[in-house]
């Protein structure tokens, strides 16, 4: 028999979780049904709900989607049917037909798809298809929500003869009208409507030249509304049938209601059965918002959470765009109950809640956020001693209030019990508080009961080292800058960082150094050794993780290395094979050039057929016999192969034509000024010479052997003249 304290519900945030799930619910009832979840009773009720939830969720990956469930509650008309003589209106006949086609609907759905869905099928099982409501309502309302003319003959009846009255009523009205228009005894209006009844608007002056029944007036009294004498005897006949059509009606309604009443346990249960399904539904959704699924549930005394995110704290920071961090914990007959330590802030409360939230969701039905491999069994009682729980109520200190938890913790742990205690020992003096919570950890150990706690006791984290079935964790943090890095890390107890925490929030060493003679030294190189050794652990990490990056990055690189190399190799291949093929052209080529010679010379042609037949014998002689099909494929593969070296000769070209061009648009340099002095060369020149004189943008430069008279902007500028 599973039993979880309300209590513990309340520490974990278990009312959160379901004010979540509610929010994916579609109808008002599913809504409140989602709210008032809590964990099964038994461990076949969880299995079932677990298995049904999972179905769900499969389903928003198929082309078999399940239909909407969504209903108009139905709760007003189920207590109308159980009170004798009474009968429902005609909006709720069409909620029932609603909700019985809807249940029929799924019903009917997961019957033919039970393959695909086992559970849901089993679990709509027990409620009946019947067509019998659905047809009685529809053969008298129709889909317009009205009743039907041939609900009843009577009503068939009364309706024809209301229809013949308006008629009567609309013709007389008629023939009063076009009368007193044309003695302009009417309004520009002519007429009115008051009291569903049809008035002319007889101007005031009028009023007694109109027969009939005055029946008001205008706001300026100018116009009074008359309806004419010769349609009230109409009117009053219709009212009367109106009245009867009214009473037919409602007979109509009781028949009706009366035919249904024996179906009111049907009604209840499909209600049941769509609130049910609503809530199913509801848990699916929350689970595909935060990628939970159903880990595997095992009889054996374990539970393998890897990859575990805590619900609550995921969803807050996938709306905020915040990475949120798993963590991997292991309980097993080993190892069945962890102590967490290290500093503040650093993830222990957070691990704490996330494992015993995340038990609490599956044993209440709800898929949780783990990896695909995680493990878990399930708990008689979840136990939970979170938070100050100071009562000022109860007059109760915090110390006092952890003693009471204890003690209801002492009479109820065993072997089927998983405990969570964050801060264990706190609320009293240090090494009195330290020792009595030694003592409730060593009871609860000696029950072989599952649990994990959080401490900075020291004495905890050595009696964890010396117990086989008991073991320290910590959350990793960054030894250079105290930052958390909020990882578990099982198997080695944390440091609290006392000190070192201190120094960096700016305490005076000195005072740091006082605080340290006033306390044991072994406590102190306890502490120290932890701190020491986490340090290394997180060291090891990075280094380790930095290895893999780095084995990673080279297999990813030798990997495009061989690839490029293979794809060089096949285009080499490809390239020597066109190279000996044009070399072997070229030199039947040449063969037959020497020919075309030797005929040019001597005419002899019959010398000449048998040197070209002599050569064709021997090309032909290294030719392989190949099927067309192998021709056509070495064609195309030469084709390719050109088309390769054509494609990257015209890239060349392409790249030196825009080199050209853009050497062509880019502005001259401006030219040197030249003096006299200046050594200088006609451009595209290679003779250097030196201005002797320099007129009217002409120059004379002297070679040595001979002077000549050059233009200026012919002139390039070797040296100026020092």
């Amino acid at each position: 028999m599973i039993n979880i304290h309300k209590k513990t519900l309340e520490d974990l945030e278990f009312s959160t979780v379901l004010e979540q799930v509610s929010e994916h619910c579609i109808t008002p009832l599913g809504n409140e049904s989602a709210l008032q979840i809590t964990p099964f009773k038994n461990k076949r009720d969880v299995l079932e709900s677990l298995a049904l939830t999972n179905e769900y969720l499969a389903s928003f990956e198929n082309d078999n989607r399940i239909p909407g469930h969504r209903f108009e509650t139905i709760n007003k008309e189920l207590k109308l049917l159980n009170i004798e003589n009474t009968y429902l209106e005609v909006y709720s006949l069409k909620k029932i037909v609603s909700i019985s086609s809807t249940t029929n609907e799924i019903v009917l759905f997961l019957e033919k798809f039970k393959k695909y869905y086992p559970q849901l099928n089993s679990f709509s099982s027990n409620i009946e298809v019947t067509l019998e409501i659905i047809q009685k309502i529809d053969n008298v309302i129709d889909r317009f929500g009205d009743i039907k003319n041939n609900a009843s003959d009577l009503l068939y009846q009364l309706r024809q003869s209301i229809n013949l009255v308006k008629g009567k009523i609309n013709q007389s009205f008629t023939t009063a009208l076009n009368m007193y228009h044309n003695q302009d005894f009417l309004d520009d209006i002519r007429e009115s409507v008051i009291e569903n009844r049809r008035v002319l608007a007889v101007k005031a002056m009028y009023r007694k030249k109109v027969r009939g029944s005055i029946m008001g007036s205008s706001k300026t009294g100018s116009i009074v509304y008359i309806e004419p004498e010769a349609t009230l005897q109409h009117s009053r006949e219709l009212s009367n049938l109106e009245y009867e059509e009214k009473e037919e009606i409602i007979r109509i309604l009781k028949e009706v209601t009366n035919y249904i009443r024996p179906f009111n346990p049907y009604l209840k249960d499909s209600q049941n059965f769509l609130i049910a399904l609503d809530v199913i539904s509801a848990k699916a959704k929350y689970a595909r918002s935060m990628n939970a699924i159903l880990p595997e549930i095992t009889e054996e005394r374990t539970m393998f959470l890897r990859d575990a995110y805590h619900p609550l704290l995921y969803l807050t920071n996938l709306q905020k765009h915040e990475k949120t961090f798993p963590q991997t914990i292991e309980l097993k007959q080993n190892s069945r109950i962890i102590v967490i330590s290290g500093p503040n802030a650093g993830g222990k409360s957070i691990t704490l809640k996330t494992i015993g939230l995340l038990q609490v969701m599956l044993q209440s039905g709800l898929l949780i956020p783990v990896h695909e491999r995680s493990k878990a069994c399930l708990f008689d009682r979840i136990l939970s001693d979170i938070g100050d729980n100071q009562s000022i109520e109860n007059h109760l200190s915090t110390y006092s209030y952890r003693l009471k938890q204890m003690n209801y913790f002492l009479k109820k742990c065993n072997k089927n019990t998983l405990f969570l205690i964050d801060e264990f020992g706190t609320g009293s003096d240090p090494e009195l508080g330290g020792a009595l919570a030694e003592t409730f950890l060593e009871e609860f150990y000696h029950r072989e009961a599952f649990g994990i706690i959080t401490t900075h006791y020291s004495n905890l984290k050595i009696l964890a080292t010396e117990l086989p079935d008991m073991t320290n964790a910590n959350m990793l943090f960054n030894e250079r800058t105290l930052e958390p890095m909020f990882k578990l890390v099982v198997g080695q107890a944390g440091s609290s960082f006392t000190f070192e925490v201190a120094q960096k929030n700016g305490i005076p060493f000195s005072l740091i150094n006082r605080a340290k003679k006033k306390i044991e030294r072994s406590k102190v190189r306890f502490d120290a050794t932890i701190a020491k050794l986490q340090k290394e652990r997180s060291k090891l990490e990075k280094t380790g993780l930095s290895l893999k990056l780095n084995e990673k990055k080279k297999g990813e690189e030798a990997e495009r290395l061989e690839e490029i190399n293979a794809k060089i190799q096949r285009k080499l291949e490809s390239y020597q094979e066109l190279y000996d093929s044009n070399q072997r052209l070229i030199y039947l080529g040449q063969k037959v050039n020497d020919l075309a010679e030797k005929y040019f010379n001597n005419k002899q042609k019959r010398e000449l057929m048998s040197e070209l037949f002599k050569l064709i014998q021997i090309e032909n002689s290294k030719r392989k016999r190949t099927s067309a099909k192998q021709k056509k494929a070495e064609k195309a593969k030469e084709t390719q192969v050109k088309k390769e070296v054509e494609k990257k000769v015209e890239v060349i070209r392409k790249k030196k034509k825009e080199e050209k061009a853009r050497k062509a648009q880019q502005p001259p340099k401006p030219k040197p000024v030249l003096k006299i002095g200046d050594r200088v060369r006609i451009e595209d020149g290679r003779s250097i010479g030196t201005i002797d004189k320099i007129e009217k943008n002409k120059a004379i430069v002297n070679y040595g052997i001979f002077t000549t008279n050059v233009s200026i902007e012919q002139l390039e500028l070797v040296e100026t003249k020092k």
